[in-house]
């Protein structure tokens, strides 16, 4: 009995040894992995401190004093007001920000993270449709201990990236993570253009515009919109690499000229009978040309009717998008993109049944399609009183004066417009906004918002013409109609006669805007 307790024993004692061995075994690599993954972590938690530490030095609080005009009393300007904005470091001692952040502006300042003095800025170039703007600054030292942060290669989808800025609730330097969700055309919220755009889930706020999207210690984007609907939460968009580089180096020879406009429509060609009517094979992609304007590079190259099979290289697949890399589609504006206005852009098509490698030249873009000008920004607007009756060019400044809302609230017959070509005898809408009531313009009194077509039976082209038809009026009467034929008629004496009186009554400082007949 003692035996077997002793061999019990000894077994016990036996099983615990190996045990203790085997733990070992099994811990020591767990324990090594687990000191490596530190020391791995830590190393990038100390690589990540450092580029936070060095891009926070090139980050910048943006002050700007908005002075903008009022559309709808266009001899005055709106209420002076002050908002903030980001941006950052560039080469040349330049500021990258966004055109909105400084539209419209009388007065820059701009402050260092951690700096209590506030310097004055000032725009050198600006790209509206892009959303993008470079400052500068003249007093050197602002740029001291401040790093020119390069920029960097849009990043894959799914990639960590930060964000840099001064948003509302705060006077210090913000920064947050996300990643990038979705890169595809997006119109942009600040004058309408659509390029290339990235999506973050990434907090962004008001002040984070101009803020730059950091991946590597690089710039990969500029902070320009949030979508704030309902039923998003945390979607917010930059201006991607390539946007930002075709800027930078268009304004290299010191003006800006902006992106590639070559002035012609397609529709997708997804219909397989569309394609069959084309004479399109069913293994071939592209797109139709529909429409081309007059007097547009298009036209030197294109004809409606024609498929275009590519653009630089960049197969065009039916429904009018590319394979920009890989596995990621966007619309096949992003080829065009690419070039300069100095640059004739590459296309492949077929007409006819013959497959054509073309080029369609530089210059003579199309900047203004449709009858309501592009808004503007610092300028005064143009305006012509005649017989107590308000006269304005149309614009985007003056449909964007009724709100955030405007494509709701404007008048229908402006938002009409804006689906209505250019042509040589037709550039531009003109309106006749209001009317000053005054015995000269008796029986109009109500009339607003009207879009005019003729003027003493002669059809309008744009508002220098009719300003000119005003100005030099040596008939009787001016008779103005608009396209349904209804019609104001003005006695011309009296209305000119009664134009002190009426400028006196309604504070007008003068019957047309400055400078209106030296241009």
């Amino acid at each position: 009995m003692q035996n077997i307790d002793s061999m019990h024993f000894f077994c016990l004692k036996t099983f615990h040894h190996l045990f203790k061995k085997l733990l070992i075994l099994l811990i020591m690599p767990l324990l090594t992995f687990s000191l490596v993954s530190l020391i791995v972590i830590s190393q990038a938690n100390a690589a990540n401190s450092e580029e936070i530490s060095e891009v926070r030095k090139s980050v910048v609080k943006i002050y700007t004093t908005i002075n903008a005009p009022d559309y709808f009393r266009p001899w005055s300007m709106l209420t002076t007001s002050q908002t903030n904005g980001s941006g950052s470091i560039i080469s040349d001692q330049r500021i990258l920000t966004n055109a909105h952040v400084v539209a419209n502006s009388s007065f820059i300042q701009v402050q260092k993270q951690g700096d209590s003095r506030k310097y004055n800025a000032k725009v050198l170039f600006v790209s509206h449709e892009t959303d993008l703007a470079v400052l500068s600054v003249e007093a050197e030292d602002f740029f001291k201990d401040s790093k020119a942060l390069e920029i960097g290669q849009l990043p894959n989808t799914l990639d960590a990236v930060r964000v840099y800025g001064f948003p509302m609730g705060g006077k210090t330097l913000s920064i947050t993570k996300g990643v990038l969700s979705r890169v595809e055309h997006q119109s942009y919220a600040h004058a309408g253009g659509v390029f290339l755009a990235g999506q973050i889930d990434a907090a962004i706020n008001p002040g984070n515009s101009g803020g730059p999207v950091i991946t590597d210690g690089k710039i990969v984007g500029v902070v320009m919109q949030a979508n704030y609907g309902e039923t998003s939460e945390n979607l917010g968009y930059f201006v991607p690499p390539s946007v930002i580089n075709h800027v930078l180096e268009d304004i290299e020879d010191g003006q800006y000229d902006g992106f590639r406009e070559l002035g012609f429509f397609t529709q997708g060609m997804e219909s397989p009978a569309l394609k069959k009517f084309y004479g399109i094979e069913s293994d071939q992609t592209g797109v139709l040309v529909s429409f081309i304007f007059a007097n547009s590079p298009a036209t030197e190259v294109i004809k409606v009717g024609d498929v275009i099979l590519a653009v630089n290289n960049y197969a065009v697949a039916d429904d009018e998008t590319i394979n920009f890399r890989q596995d990621q589609r966007t619309s096949y504006k992003y080829a065009i993109d690419q070039f300069q206005l100095n640059q004739a852009v590459p296309i492949t098509l077929k007409r006819d049944g013959k497959e054509l490698k073309l080029e369609i030249p530089a210059g003579k873009d199309i900047r203004e399609p449709s009858l309501v000008r592009a808004e503007r920004y610092g300028e005064l607007p143009e305006y012509y009183v005649y017989g107590g009756i308000l006269f304005v060019p149309l614009n985007m400044n003056l449909i964007k004066r009724w709100g955030t809302n405007w494509g709701r609230k404007a008048p229908f017959e402006f938002l009409q417009q804006r689906y209505n070509w250019s042509t040589e005898k037709r550039k531009e809408g003109v309106v006749a906004l209001m009317v000053f009531p005054s015995d000269v313009n008796l029986g109009y009194h109500n009339w607003k918002n009207w879009v005019i077509e003729e003027v003493n039976g002669k059809k309008i082209k744009d508002f220098a013409e009719l300003t000119s038809i005003l100005h030099n009026n040596k008939e009787e009467n001016l008779v103005i109609s608009d396209k349904d034929g209804y019609k104001i008629v003005l006695n011309h004496q009296q209305a000119l006669e009664s134009r002190d009186e009426i400028s006196q009554r309604y504070r007008i400082p003068h019957y047309h805007s400055k400078d209106l007949f030296e241009k």
